[in-house]
């Protein structure tokens, strides 16, 4: 089966939603486009599977950089076990990564860089060794010339080393949720932006969003991911945005929220319980 048939079968099984983040995306325990678009395309897969449709997350290393820092390298590969080098910008990059620790206290998102061969290399820095998850996402050109929109992801075992840089809780913005909502195709979410003294921000736009949204079911793992329908509604509540949220899934998920405010890039962790339909 070629490939973007293949895509188009499964479709009807992709768990992430409309919508995809920060330079150094950051968060210890602690882009919509301009219109306000979401993703251009379903994805297929939820980043709990090294392999979908053809395409496998390949060649997982890691590196320690004389600095400290260490290095994520890995490969795209398509069904015949060739590189993948050939990809579609998906809200200004070719590629988003994200590295969660098990217990969701950790939280990075990263835009690697790629190499002529296929192979794509990301510095990054977390506090603990331990269990995590690699996620990539990205829309590949297949032989046909159409994009196949896939997010792939494998456990990483991390090593004790430097613990690298902190961070605290960002406690400069709030973000809670206003409207959660049920599984489904038709799933609304509402998050209610503030600062630190419950007031109205105004809100800057990252990758060409004016939010970015990455949640993680608690139990499975699947990830979720948003980006606002348009720009915020402000009121004295607060700086309102609302999601289309197609969640197949009901359960609990921590979401980190992404959000630019006064020009700094603030991640912030929101607790969402997702029911079924009444």
């Amino acid at each position: 089966m070629r490939r973007s048939a293949a895509v188009a079968a499964s479709v009807a099984a992709a768990v992430l939603l409309a919508g995809c983040s920060a330079d150094d995306g950051r968060v210890e325990a602690d882009h919509t486009h301009s219109s306000g678009q979401g993703h251009t395309s379903l994805a297929v897969g939820d980043g709990t599977r090294v392999s979908e449709v053809g395409y496998s997350l390949a060649g997982l290393q890691v590196r320690e950089q004389p600095d400290g820092i260490g290095e994520l390298r890995f490969r795209i590969e398509d069904f015949e076990g060739e590189p993948v080098t050939d990809y579609v910008e998906e809200l200004t990059k070719e590629l988003h990564l994200y590295l969660v620790n098990d217990d969701l206290t950790v939280f990075r998102h990263l835009h690697p860089a790629r190499d002529d061969d296929g192979t794509w290399t990301a510095p990054f820095d977390v506090p603990d060794a331990g269990g995590y998850r690699v996620v990539a996402e990205f829309i590949a050109v297949d032989e046909g010339g159409n994009g196949d929109h896939v997010v792939l992801g494998r456990p990483l075992a991390l090593p004790p080393g430097d613990p690298g840089d902190t961070v605290a809780e960002d406690r400069a913005v709030s973000v809670t949720v206003s409207e959660a909502p049920a599984t489904g195709p038709d799933g609304e979410l509402r998050l209610m932006v503030r600062d630190a003294a419950g007031q109205p921000v105004t809100l800057g736009t990252y990758l060409g969003a004016y939010a970015h949204v990455t949640g993680f079911h608690r139990e499975t793992g699947a990830m979720v991911h948003l980006h606002p329908l348009g720009a915020p509604e402000v009121t004295e509540d607060g700086s309102e945005l609302t999601f289309h949220a197609e969640i197949p899934d009901p359960g609990d998920y921590r979401l980190f929220a992404q959000t630019r405010v006064d020009g700094f890039l603030h991640t912030v962790p929101v607790e969402l319980t997702v029911a079924p339909p009444a």
